[in-house]
């Protein structure tokens, strides 16, 4: 439910979204199509978020992809191990749309 909300708002403004129910798929498509940013929910069933940020920070078609992570663990600590893993930034849930909006245009612009 709540990838459908963040899929339907980041639509709303004018971000194109192709959204994933594990991180085998994210790690695919994000080979296959090298999106600008990845939205990277880090409490995924089986293949976890932290393992996939590794993968596609390890792969050289893949590691420049800015890599955003979405949890709920929101103490310092914890943006501090995404950035660790290779997360580029760190965005708690609930989400702030327009602080999200602002990261991903950051990151985006990055490129």
């Amino acid at each position: 439910m709540i990838r459908e909300m963040i899929v339907e708002r980041l639509s709303l403004r004018g971000h194109e979204v192709v959204a994933f129910d594990n991180a085998i798929g994210v790690v695919d498509r994000t080979r296959s199509a090298a999106p600008d940013v990845v939205i990277l929910d880090m409490s995924l069933p089986e293949v976890d978020g932290w393992e996939a940020v590794g993968l596609l920070k390890a792969a050289a078609d893949t590691r420049e992809i800015p890599v955003l992570a979405l949890t709920a663990h929101a103490m310092s600590c914890d943006r501090d191990k995404a950035l660790a893993a290779g997360c580029d930034d760190y965005e708690t849930k609930p989400v702030d749309f327009a602080r999200l909006d602002e990261k991903i245009a950051r990151l985006v612009g990055g490129r």
